[in-house]
């Protein structure tokens, strides 16, 4: 820095001793030096030389004399004829413009305003000699000028506030942080050369700091501690800071800089009070019943202040749990697991807490520090418990009724008086003793019911408290099905038809069983004492039935057995009606007439009487019917134009309600069903000992064509529920029995409304909407229609 100082005074004076001559000469009147710039040779010799080489010419800023004479250059052709000087290059011709200029005859060169070092240090131009005709005299030369400081800047810091931090009780000398400052003048130069100081200090809160708490160096800027600092009597401390240039001896400027003092843990945490009563119900989960104070001397809200909280003692079975609150630093313990007054009424917790950040060495604080709590268990009635829930219980699916299945499955820690019932038992295969809870089987099971998946029945049971307020609780009740064999295998078809040809092939039976395996398939079919007939298994559900010899035609009554697999076995014994018939080549049954005449055997005089007589009398009945109706059309003949009354070809129009909807299966006073239906279409009742069904007359029942016939009607539940909450089931009860009924319409049947009546005479009466004109219809058809229509013929066609 010393050897920087003397560079500068020396290029100083330097500068003076080189511009003071020029001026001092232009003071007292003297001819200034003048520059030879484009003299090449000394003396006229011929030998050439280098260039001169022009010192730069120096000028100092901020000069009061404008214009101000610098130098002034001459050719060495001004004595062969007149020379123009030039000159060009940035300050004169380009940017900036207008600082310099030249005397073109003299050559003098002026600076024509004062000049700013902090904006252009130096300048180089371009001078020219010409003739007066343009004509360059001498080669160009260039010309150096170069601008001399002053110190007309004062220094500045960077930043209007410098913000820096320690840590607290910092050894002195400790470095915090380095404030800037800038001065515009020469760096080269003293003007530049910088001094730092502290003017003053305030600490916060005021008036903490009795003596100076940091220092600066002079040369750098750098604040450093002097002493060791504590957060918690002063936070931060504001500095007024001075920086001067010329070493400190020049222009001054003032700045601020903020100190803040951190916080380091060197204060542990303690409970006020380390002694706690909480109260909490048993059978609950309280977030909060109660919370703990913890204090600590560090900066609240940093990471210092804060502390965690532990449950080192008196929780073995994890019913409590502890945690902090962010805002507070307190601790909040909760219940997390269910208390039990019975068990434990009280409970003696000892708490701990400390520091999330490890506490510094030279504290004289406990890192960790210990409070008691007390909680009461406040005794409350408790729900009846399941020892178990779900229950599981495996049973065979044909169980017997009456049979236990479940027995001692709650109790209550507070009474021993408890009612049980099923609150959900969609098959009522279920009954509970309300007393003891003993669970036994109403009726057998059905592992096909819709109500078991995966071969599992679900019921609830619900317990309550009998002595108190009446608190309950559910439990599930998981029954696993085991398959037993307690259906009979069935066959089908049970009618067939075969031809006589024992060639031809059989007939195909096969075989069904309600029961999974390995209860059903594979199944052994047996003839029953038939010499005629045989039956041959081809799989394990199906096989042939086949006669061994020739048959005549007629209907046969054969009985086959079928056994399943299962243990014990089952078997059905099953009559199938086998119509023997001939068969043509095809293998198809013959025409009756051709059976009669392609018999071998040939019919007897009798039976053929028998035929040829009812063919005659159908023949009669045919003609009788004939003659009937010409007799009628001939008396409306001689009637003439008796139209009305006295027609039997009158035609009334049968109106019928379709506005009626079935009341449902106890309607019987609505419109009968059988007026919309085909007479074609209603059959025999399939059994004398079916209950008739309202709509229809009794003995005869629609026929259910998706469910074989003859079967016997399920069970309707006819007794209604004792308790409102199983309506639903015994409407789903007798909802399931309907669509189950082969031998009644189910409960949604729609009705009927494509039958009319058989007979009508009218036909279609489209034609009247067609798009055809009127006078291109032909109305003649009409007379055909009866005697009504054809007057209305006549007026439409009265051709």
């Amino acid at each position: 820095m010393e050897l920087r100082r003397l560079a500068g005074r020396f290029l100083f004076l330097f500068t003076l001793c080189q511009v003071w001559p020029s001026s001092q000469t232009q003071q007292h009147g003297l001819e200034p030096a003048v520059l030879y710039p484009w003299r090449q040779a000394r003396g006229g010799l011929a030998r050439m030389k280098r260039d001169w080489i022009i010192p730069p010419i120096r000028v100092l800023e901020n000069g009061k004399q404008v214009p101000e004479p610098l130098v002034q250059i001459k050719s060495d052709k001004v004595s062969t004829g007149q020379v123009i000087y030039r000159l060009e290059g940035p300050g004169v011709n380009q940017e900036p413009k207008d600082l310099f200029e030249i005397d073109e005859k003299t050559g003098w060169i002026n600076t024509k305003m004062p000049l700013d070092r902090e904006k252009y240090s130096s300048f180089t131009l371009k001078a020219f000699a010409l003739s007066p005709s343009g004509e360059r005299l001498e080669s160009p030369t260039t010309i150096e000028i170069y601008v001399l400081d002053q110190n007309d800047n004062r220094p500045n810091f960077t930043k209007p506030q410098f913000e820096g931090s320690i840590r607290e009780f910092a050894l002195p000398g400790t470095s915090v942080m380095r404030v800037i400052a800038e001065d515009k003048d020469d760096p080269m130069t003293d003007n530049a050369i910088l001094s730092y100081s502290i003017l003053k200090q305030e600490s916060f809160p005021p008036n903490k700091a009795e003596k100076n708490m940091f220092g600066i160096r002079e040369t750098t800027g750098e604040i450093y501690t002097l002493e060791g600092i504590d957060r918690e009597e002063i936070q931060a401390i504001s500095l007024t800071l001075q920086v001067a240039d010329m070493s400190g001896m020049g222009l001054t400027s003032t700045g601020h800089a903020i100190i803040n003092i951190t916080d380091i843990n060197n204060h542990g945490p303690k409970f006020l009070p380390d002694k706690y009563k909480f109260y909490a119900v048993e059978n609950a989960l309280t977030e909060a019943i109660g919370k703990v104070n913890a204090t600590d001397g560090d900066e609240q809200g940093g990471k210092n202040w804060e502390v965690q909280y532990h449950i080192s003692e008196g929780d073995p079975n994890s019913h409590f749990s502890i945690i902090t609150d962010p805002v507070t630093n307190q601790g909040i313990l909760s219940v997390i697991k269910p208390l039990d007054f019975e068990s434990s009424p009280e409970h003696e917790l000892v708490l701990t807490v400390s520091n999330l950040v490890p506490l510094e060495g030279m504290s004289l604080d406990s890192p960790i520090t210990t409070a008691t709590v007390t909680v009461v268990v406040l005794n409350e009635n408790e729900a009846p418990r399941f020892y178990v829930d779900p229950i599981p219980v495996k049973v065979p699916e044909s169980i017997v009724p009456g049979t236990v299945i479940a027995q001692n499955i709650a109790h209550d820690p507070d009474t021993t008086r408890l009612r049980f019932e099923i609150s959900h038992d969609p098959e009522r295969w279920l009954a509970i003793n309300h007393d003891t809870g003993v669970v036994t089987a109403r009726q057998a099971f059905n592992i096909r019911s819709r109500h078991v998946k995966d071969n599992i029945y679900r019921a609830r049971i619900k317990v309550s408290d009998a002595d108190t307020d009446g608190i309950s609780t559910t439990g599930t009740l998981e029954i696993s099905l085991i398959e037993t064999n307690d259906h009979s295998p069935q066959l089908f078809p049970l009618s067939a038809t075969m031809c006589s040809n024992r060639q031809t092939k059989g007939v195909l039976l096969t075989a069904t069983d309600e029961d999974m395996p390995p209860h059903s398939a594979p199944f052994t079919f047996t003839m029953l004492s038939e010499a005629n007939w045989t039956v041959m298994n081809i799989n394990e559900t199906h096989a042939i039935l086949e006669h061994l010899v020739d048959v005549e035609s007629g209907e046969f009554s054969v009985y086959v057995t079928v056994s399943d697999s299962g243990a014990p076995q089952l078997t059905s014994v099953n009559q199938i009606n086998v119509t023997v018939c001939p068969c043509d080549a095809d293998g198809e049954c013959k025409a009756i007439f051709d059976a009669i005449f392609a018999n071998r055997v040939g019919l007897s005089f009798i039976a053929l009487i028998v035929i040829m007589s009812c063919l005659a009398l159908l023949f009669l009945l045919l003609l009788l019917t004939v003659a009937v109706g010409a007799c009628k059309r001939h008396h409306m003949k001689k009637g003439g134009g008796l139209l009305i009354g006295v027609s039997d070809d009158d035609i009334r129009d049968n109106v019928f309600n379709y506005d009626e909807q079935g009341g449902g299966e106890e309607d019987e006073n609505v419109f009968n069903i059988d007026l919309l239906r085909n007479p074609s279409d209603i059959v025999p009742s399939p059994s004398p000992f079916a209950p008739p069904v309202s709509g229809f007359p009794r003995g005869r029942q629609p026929l259910r064509k998706d469910a074989p016939h003859n079967l016997p009607s399920p069970t309707y539940p006819r007794r209604p529920p004792a308790d409102p909450t199983d309506i639903e089931d015994f409407i789903n009860d007798g909802l399931e029995a309907a669509d189950n009924d082969p031998n009644v319409p189910p409960y949604d049947t729609a009705l009927i409304y494509d039958y009319e009546g058989d007979g009508s005479l009218a036909g279609s009466l489209s034609t009247l909407a067609s798009a055809s004109s009127d006078g291109d219809q032909d109305y003649d058809y009409l007379n055909d229609w009866g005697p009504r229509f054809k007057k209305l013929a006549n007026m439409y066609d009265p051709r």
